[in-house]
């Protein structure tokens, strides 16, 4: 359903996100390894999210990405989704076709509807905060 970006990008902000508390700056290596992405791939990711305001980051030898943990309530999902995917996924046509509508729909439009709808509410109500709370309790792993 997401592109392989937006899937390392979701990674690499929770990655992130669970050093906030602690004030610690984590570096593209570390980042890239931690959730399986190349790091040239990681690189581009990490510089799209800190674009977008997502991510912060500093340069030099104590440089680093990193959040402020004051945002971690305020960062939704949505939000990174939007950043590296953009918002087709709430717009587009289930089978890609550019003029299905309500109208004209395609064979699975009407079904196609309802799930994005849902994943759209699922993404904007779910905050970083809490994914990292669950993190943390080990009740949701990043990599297996």
């Amino acid at each position: 359903m997401f592109s392989k970006a937006c899937e390392y990008a979701i990674k690499a902000t929770l990655y992130v996100a669970e050093f906030s508390e602690e004030e610690k700056k984590i570096g593209l290596k570390e980042i890239a390894k931690a959730t399986d992405s190349p790091e040239a791939y990681t690189a581009k990711i990490l510089q799209q999210l800190t674009k977008n305001k997502i991510l912060e980051s500093t340069k030099g030898p104590h440089g680093g990405f990193f959040l402020d943990e004051k945002k971690l309530e305020k960062i939704k999902l949505l939000d990174i989704v939007k950043a590296v995917d953009g918002d087709e996924i709430y717009n587009g046509c289930g089978l890609g076709l550019s003029k299905c509508n309500a109208k004209k729909p395609c064979p699975v439009h009407h079904q196609f509807v309802a799930v994005r709808d849902q994943l759209k509410s699922m993404l904007s109500s779910t905050d970083l905060r809490k994914l990292t709370e669950n993190l943390k309790a080990g009740e949701v792993y990043l990599k297996r």
